[in-house]
């Protein structure tokens, strides 16, 4: 028998349970139509050729490539046998299968704008699968921007204007510098809370916490005292050189030295050069090697926690990054009373990378 699309989509539907009336999402994609808005999206994270498999095993046959962005709704996830071990999760999208390793998983969550924001900034951060920003000036008026802001991703927000579609849009600031400004729908980003990044165990003295980071098994554990309160998966630096002459992360002892909730890192400009890269709202940064940029800190480039993937830093996924940031000292107070308040610097918690 052959399904049709919205056949496959009403058996999906009937096998993860009840979900309602179905409905259509008001951004659908040429190659699917997300007929079950209230199913995970997967995001193409890399500009790199990802397969969709005609099974869920790597050497399956290749019904197509991807593009970076393609948006694909994500009907169920699955660990064959064949995994590979350190990340076995695949997902069973339209055409077939793909694997987890470069795919983003998102949703379309939209929000109230406000109204104003303090002078001192507001920190929100990316609830679609990503937004277009735009640049404004009065000779050249309403201009896309190079930057796309990506789920999750944080940023500060510095004013409310109307935008080209005479719709409420955000003004965002990079802490890098006032003069890199960019604009986005107000609906496109979710206003953060004090309680939400509020400190987590800020009474015990400095010396009770402390982080062990093992290259060798790509994991994160975190003490109080000698009782393990936090263990993540993580990506560390790639190559055989350390930073900064190479990319790998180096082994040692250090301590956190300043922690951002939003951080632009790389090139303030997307140059398109070979090893170049700028990735605008990077979340919940928390430095360990200040010198050399090396942090923790949330990702949204890639979903392949278990192997070495950056450029140095101690890559996580986003919600393991947030609670760290919360965790190490020193504490980040939010909200800010100014703009100095974007970071915080300090003798942080211990850090070993063994």
């Amino acid at each position: 028998m052959s399904l049709t699309r919205r056949d496959f989509l009403k058996l999906s539907a009937l096998t993860l349970g009840s979900l309602g009336a179905l409905a259509f999402s008001p951004y659908p994609d040429p190659r699917d139509e997300r007929e079950i808005p209230l199913l995970p999206i997967a995001r193409i994270a890399v500009d790199r050729q990802t397969a969709i498999y005609r099974e869920p095993r790597e050497h399956s046959w290749v019904v197509r490539w991807t593009l970076q962005d393609e948006l694909l709704n994500i009907y169920y996830t699955l660990t064959p046998p064949d995994g590979p071990a350190y990340n076995p999760f695949w997902f069973r999208v339209w055409e077939g299968y793909i694997h987890s390793a470069y795919v983003q998983t998102v949703y379309y969550r939209y929000n109230t704008p406000l109204e104003s924001v303090p002078e001192s900034g507001q920190l929100a951060e990316v609830t679609v699968p990503y937004t277009q920003a735009y640049q404004f000036s009065r000779a050249d008026g309403w201009q896309k921007h190079h930057f796309r802001l990506y789920y999750e991703t944080t940023h500060w927000i510095t004013d409310v204007v109307e935008g080209p579609d005479r719709q409420p849009w955000y003004q965002l600031t990079s802490e890098v510098t006032d003069y890199l400004i960019y604009y986005v729908p107000a609906t496109h980003l979710r206003i953060i809370q004090p309680e939400e990044i509020a400190p987590i165990s800020p009474d015990l003295p400095w010396e009770a916490k402390r982080i062990e980071i093992s290259l060798e098994r790509q994991f994160l554990t975190a003490y109080e005292g000698d009782t393990v309160v936090f263990g993540a998966k993580i990506s560390s630096g790639l190559g055989r050189r350390d930073v900064p002459a190479g990319t790998r992360t180096p082994k040692g002892e250090y301590t956190i030295t300043s922690k951002s909730p939003s951080k632009h890192m790389g090139s303030l400009s997307a140059s398109g050069a070979p090893g170049s890269y700028s990735l605008p709202g990077v979340p919940w940064t928390s430095f360990f090697i200040y010198d050399y940029g090396v942090a923790l800190h949330g990702t949204f480039w890639h979903n392949n926690f278990g192997v070495p993937m950056s450029h140095g830093c101690i890559n996580m996924r986003n919600a393991d990054a947030k609670w760290l940031f919360r965790w190490v000292t020193p504490v980040y107070e939010y909200p800010v009373s100014d703009r100095r308040g974007w970071d915080v610097r300090g003798y942080g918690t211990r850090v070993s990378v063994v």
